[in-house]
């Protein structure tokens, strides 16, 4: 059993970083790929960025390459996701999930209860 909880969402400007951070228990945890999700209002759940147990895959949607960035800290059993240059259509609850590495909902099976970003314009 894995428990996820998320952190570091808050409000920023337009242009703007915040760093997420998605802390994990469970001794299995280091055993699977983390993926960011994200829904914001009225709109189906999407992928956002996805990194292997090893750290040496990641996986991004192209919405937020160059901008976002993937890392985890297995020591720490901890997944962060770097957010730079905000853009208000980056707001939404942004969770993190454990599970197969891809950038699809279904093969994650564990996840957090999300954090929100919102970014003003």
């Amino acid at each position: 059993q894995v428990q996820l909880v998320e952190s570091g969402g808050g409000l920023v400007q337009a242009g703007g970083s915040l760093r997420l951070s998605c802390a994990a228990s469970g001794r299995t945890f280091n055993r699977y790929a983390t993926g960011w999700f994200r829904q914001a209002p009225g709109k189906e759940r999407e992928f956002v960025a996805a990194i292997s147990w090893s750290g040496g895959r990641t996986l991004s949607v192209d919405s937020v390459l160059g901008r976002f960035t993937i890392s985890r800290d297995n020591a720490k059993n901890t997944v962060f996701l770097q957010m730079n240059s905000l853009r208000p259509e980056d707001t939404a609850v942004y969770y993190c999930a454990a599970g197969d590495y891809s950038d699809t909902y279904s093969t994650y099976y564990y996840w957090g209860q999300g954090t929100q970003v919102t970014v003003s314009s």
